[in-house]
């Protein structure tokens, strides 16, 4: 998840990507940010459905987002996306902490 999350960022990024992990209570919270174009408030809606690819000019599938979310839901996580202070776009993957 963390891999398809950072490749992601690389794909979009004007050269930037901060990668972040902490606990947060029981859970653990990794965050992705880049300083790319980033989304619309709309097209991070659209984006994590699986094939949905909103620019098809760097490659890719257009699965990562939906497949790191997907994952996430079965470990009991979730998949947040928003703006970056970077510019760009910032995923937040929250799960579960292993003990």
């Amino acid at each position: 998840m963390a891999g398809n999350l950072m490749d992601n960022a690389c794909k979009w990024s004007r050269g930037t990507v901060h990668v972040s992990a902490q606990p947060n209570g029981a859970n653990l919270c990794l965050s992705v940010e880049d300083d790319g174009p980033g989304l619309t408030p709309q097209e991070r809606g659209q984006v994590g459905e699986r094939g949905e690819r909103l620019d098809e000019s760097v490659p890719g599938s257009g699965l990562g987002l939906a497949i790191v979310r997907d994952i996430a839901k079965l470990y009991h996580g979730s998949l947040a996306l928003d703006a970056s202070p970077l510019g760009g776009l910032r995923a937040r993957l929250t799960l579960p902490a292993m003990v």
